[in-house]
């Protein structure tokens, strides 16, 4: 099993910045990527980034591209996500993912919630 916790959640206005952190506990051996997602109400949840554990490739939807950064530290079993120029369109509910290679499953947190003000 593998557990999930995101962190950096929050308030802010538009234009702020937010820096959402996810540590990986339990048997991280076989990360393939990790990754976020978003749901905002009443919308179906939606890729944000991802990032391949190994070679560090990075994928990220449109709507967050040249505004969104995905890393990882691997020693940590993190995956961060930088978000800058934050926009109310942002506002959503944040889990972050991890597909292992040894299981052959997805994980998922619990969710970290970001409000972005006008």
């Amino acid at each position: 099993q593998v557990q999930l916790v995101e962190s950096g959640g929050g308030l802010v206005q538009a234009g702020g910045y937010l820096r959402l952190s996810c540590a990986a506990s339990g048997r991280t051996f076989g990360i393939y990527k990790m990754g976020w997602f978003r749901q905002a109400p009443g919308k179906e949840r939606e890729f944000v980034a991802t990032i391949n554990w190994s070679g560090g490739t990075t994928t990220y939807a449109d709507s967050v591209k040249g505004r969104f950064t995905i890393s990882r530290d691997n020693a940590k079993n993190t995956a961060y996500l930088q978000m800058n120029s934050l926009k109310p369109e942002d506002t959503a509910i944040y889990y972050c993912n991890l597909y292992s290679r040894a299981s052959g499953r997805d994980y998922w947190g619990p969710g970290t919630q970001v409000t972005v003000s006008s």
